[in-house]
């Protein structure tokens, strides 16, 4: 089968490998699609330990089961947390791979992973009625953020990113401001313990540093900071004492447990069936498996209009 792997920084080549072997619990796919998750972009860039074989977003159809599965059968439509998805066929332990609402298509389907990502932060992040929320980093996790934080009850939802261009697309997710990152008004600052402003939760999405320093600013007494934004490249150093001060709870949005995963999962891909989650606006560029490092500068660069891109095998 082919397979797409990173052999130098920021360099791929498709080559010939074995297919995978399945275990007993295992499910493979024919992968139809796979998305390109900012996670990987520094292994990507990087390549250290080479050559490496990326892509976890994955949707496809089923072709070959373990003797310990159930409830899933040759022929079936499935995502969930797979390895090596860039290339023709993939696998995943049973348990982390889940049959998704018939009216889906592949490209949307193979943004479970992701989608579940946030949906597990909106459930943990307790939102409550009357305050304010910001979500700083508008790129596919945080437009999917404002929309979740809308439809958990948010007040008032303050959108944040250093290109204005997003602006339309936050809006149209439930934003009732926006502001560029360098334009925050001192009023929704708190930086001083005896002065006044600040915001009730503030969702960062970046996984950057200076998004994370603006969250902390931008944070009211007993408040909430989630952090979704994957960050890599490299410690953190914050304000501690000004967390301290402020007494802020912070969620780490990030998951680990594979049941809990699965079930934000289906809770996420159920609302996209429904219409209450947008995701048809958020996919913006398309990508074959010889164009994956196209993928990974598109990513990197951000070209206009750039939101979240699919491979499609």
């Amino acid at each position: 089968m082919k397979t797409s792997e990173v052999f130098s920084p920021r360099r791929s080549r498709i080559v010939e490998t074995k297919m995978p072997e399945i275990g007993i619990n295992d499910v493979e796919i024919k992968v139809r699609a796979c998305g390109i998750c900012g996670s990987e972009y520094f292994a990507w860039d990087k390549a250290e330990n080479a050559p490496l074989r990326l892509g976890h977003e994955a949707a496809g159809e089923v072709t070959g089961i373990g003797a310990g599965v159930s409830g899933i059968a040759i022929g079936d439509t499935v995502t969930g947390l797979f390895r090596r998805g860039f290339s023709e066929f993939a696998v995943a332990d049973a348990a982390a791979v889940m049959k998704y609402p018939e009216s889906l298509d592949f490209d949307k389907a193979s943004l479970g992973e992701p989608i579940a990502c946030v949906v597990s932060g909106a459930l943990r992040t307790d939102v409550g009625l009357g305050k304010t929320i910001v979500v700083i980093g508008l790129g596919f996790m945080g437009l999917l953020a404002l929309q979740l934080m809308k439809l958990r009850g948010a007040y008032h939802l303050i959108a944040i990113d250093t290109r204005k261009e997003t602006e339309t697309l936050a809006r149209f997710c439930g934003a009732d401001e926006f502001m560029l990152a360098g334009d925050v008004p001192k009023e929704d600052l708190l930086s001083d313990s005896t002065g006044n402003g600040g915001v009730d939760i503030v969702v960062e999405c970046t996984g950057n540093a200076q998004a994370l320093d603006l969250a902390i600013l931008m944070l009211n007494r007993h408040s909430i900071l989630s952090i979704v934004g994957y960050h890599q490249g490299g410690p953190r150093c914050v304000d501690l004492q000004m967390l301290n001060w402020k007494a802020v709870e912070i969620i780490n949005a990030h998951e680990k447990r594979i049941d809990h995963t699965m079930r934000c999962m289906k809770i996420g891909l159920d609302l996209v069936a429904k219409g209450q989650l947008e995701v048809e606006k958020l996919m913006t560029h398309y990508y074959g498996m010889h164009t994956i490092d196209t993928a990974f500068e598109d990513f990197g660069n951000k070209p206009d209009g750039y939101v979240k891109g699919i491979v499609r095998m």
